[in-house]
């Protein structure tokens, strides 16, 4: 995307308005592109279309950006329950943003059970510890 999210989701429309139809892998890019925009309720609205219209099953990197896009607009607890139904289990990747997320909101609850889950993933790794301390 780097900074060119809009022509990315211009691209997606003309895209579908030609008759091509969307993979996992352009679902993706269009996500990313709501994640560093901002736009949360068009982010939901991919997910959902690419599931219920397109029959894609989500990857975990699909999961990923709906993690990094919910909390972006304060939006933690809705994060943490897309995690908790998510039909795999989150990857380390995951598990720190949302930690780091619970971090930036203030939210002292959820990153206990965020980093619970992420000592759980990666028990030997000191520096899941550290990311709960102000930087």
């Amino acid at each position: 995307m780097h900074g060119r999210g809009v022509d990315a989701l211009n691209l997606f429309i003309q895209m579908k308005n030609a008759g091509q139809k969307p993979d996992g892998i352009t679902f993706l890019g269009i996500l990313c592109a709501c994640t560093h925009m901002g736009p949360v309720e068009d982010g939901l609205a991919y997910f959902q279309s690419m599931v219920h219209d397109n029959s894609i099953v989500p990857q975990i990197e699909h999961y990923g950006c709906m993690v990094d896009l919910l909390p972006r607009a304060g939006r933690l607890e809705q994060a943490m329950d897309f995690v908790s139904k998510m039909p795999m289990e989150p990857d380390v990747v995951i598990g720190a943003g949302l930690l780091g997320a619970c971090r930036t909101h203030k939210n002292v609850e959820l990153a206990e059970v965020a980093l619970q889950r992420l000592i759980e993933l990666e028990p030997k790794n000191p520096a899941n510890y550290g990311k709960m301390w102000p930087g």
